[in-house]
C-alpha cells in the first residue's frame, strides 16, 4: 500500500493519512476499536464474525464524524475488501500482527518502527 501525504495538511487522524475513502477510515477505526474491547487480541473465527457482521450490514456503531457525530449508525462494508482493502494493509503496513502459532490477530507497533526507518533512509539518502 501506497501511503501520499502532504505534510503541511497532515491530519489529525492517521487513519486519514492511511486510508484512501472516509468508509475505509470507519472500518479501519473500528477494527481497531473491536480488537482493543476484546483484550488487545481477538482469533482468526471473531475476526471472520466481524468481517460478516459488516458485510450483513448488521454492525451499529457511534461515528465520531459530522454528519452522523453522536448518532448510531449501520455500517456495511462487503467481507471480500473488508480482507483486502482493510485487513490485509493494515498487517502489511505492521498496524495488525498475525501470530500463526496463537492463530491470533493483535495491535502492533510495527507501523511506527517503519515509519522511522522510512525517515532514517531518507536522511541517509540526502547525506550522499
Amino acid at each position: 500500500m501506497v501511503i501520499l501525504f502532504d505534510r503541511f495538511n497532515l491530519p489529525d487522524d492517521v487513519f486519514e493519512v492511511i486510508f484512501a475513502t472516509k468508509q475505509q477510515k470507519i472500518v479501519g477505526k473500528l477494527l481497531i476499536k473491536h480488537i482493543i474491547e476484546s483484550g488487545g487480541e481477538i482469533g482468526k473465527t471473531e475476526m471472520s464474525m466481524f468481517a460478516k457482521t459488516l458485510h450483513d450490514g448488521e454492525m451499529i456503531t457511534y461515528i465520531d464524524e459530522a454528519p452522523y457525530k453522536g448518532k448510531k449508525v449501520k455500517i456495511s462494508y462487503n467481507k471480500r475488501q473488508f480482507y483486502d482493502r482493510i485487513l490485509t494493509p493494515m498487517k502489511g503496513m505492521g498496524l495488525v500482527e498475525y501470530d500463526l502459532y496463537r492463530k491470533v490477530y493483535k495491535i502492533s507497533v510495527k507501523f511506527s518502527d517503519a515509519m522511522m526507518k522510512v525517515g532514517l533512509m531518507w536522511k541517509k539518502e540526502v547525506g550522499k
